[in-house]
């Protein structure tokens, strides 16, 4: 396996370098480039696996490189390395695209590796970037990225019914009734959604999105019927604070 390290600080370079060889026997040929334009080059020639980019370089930011590379060559996976905010890391989630934050540290490397050789190849990493690139020059992020069997989805805040806890999987469940199967646990999500004021948990089972509540039905401790008749429990402890909030959205 071969990967890639485009950076224009050779200490970070060099860092990188190190840890990779140090922790990922199965990556066995590391190149490296200062700027976009030679990363380019090199991947058109070598044809890297796995890509470690960062994005504050001179002259071309790392987010460029969709002006360089067709979409018929992306056959790579992309890590961006970056010193970036909490907004831009939550980008970076919502687009679900793997991330390092300087300075690299050795515990973050292998776990990125193993998540991008699984996925080499039917990640859409072309469509990925375009999103990134969106939600990067807005404050206002309204999509959020999904893994599936077949590749990947991006699915529009309200579109989204509910999402369910199975296990270590989180279902979505979508108002075209379509249901995506996730390898994430729904705390990941509960997380990533936390500041999208129109989801809620009204049980550790499921985040709802407010806005397709059917009904609320006191009868059996009390239970909440989403617009695809999918019932949702409530917890005791969830239940005043659940009846106060959809009585100020006029539910």
């Amino acid at each position: 396996m071969k990967a890639l390290i485009i950076d224009d600080e050779r200490k970070a370079r060099n860092l990188l370098h190190v840890l990779l060889d140090e922790n990922c026997p199965n990556i066995k040929k590391i190149y490296e480039a200062e700027d976009l334009l030679a990363g380019v080059e090199l991947i058109k020639k070598e044809q890297p696996h796995i890509v470690f980019l960062d994005i504050e370089m001179p002259q071309h930011s790392g987010l460029e490189i969709l002006d360089f590379i067709g979409k018929e060559q992306f056959n790579f996976e992309i890590i961006f390395t970056t010193a970036y905010s909490e907004y831009a890391i939550k980008a970076f989630e919502l687009s679900a695209i793997d991330y390092l934050l300087k300075p690299v540290r050795a515990t973050q490397i292998l776990n990125a590796v193993e998540k991008a050789m699984a996925h080499i190849g039917k990640s859409q990493i072309n469509i990925k970037l375009e999103e990134l690139k969106q939600s990067l020059a807005s404050s206002n992020f309204h999509k959020i990225g999904l893994p599936f069997s077949d590749g990947f989805k991006f699915v529009n805040f309200n579109e989204i019914i509910l999402l369910e806890a199975d296990g270590m999987y989180t279902k979505i469940t979508t108002i075209n009734n379509s249901e995506i199967l996730v390898s994430k646990p729904l705390k990941h999500f509960v997380s990533l959604l936390e500041k999208v004021t129109v989801f809620y948990k009204p049980h550790r089972s499921y985040l709802i999105n407010l806005k397709f509540i059917k009904e609320y039905i006191k009868k059996d401790g009390g239970y909440i019927v989403m617009d695809n008749n999918q019932t949702v429990s409530i917890s005791k402890d969830k239940k005043e604070e659940f009846l106060a909030i959809v009585q100020n959205i006029g539910c």
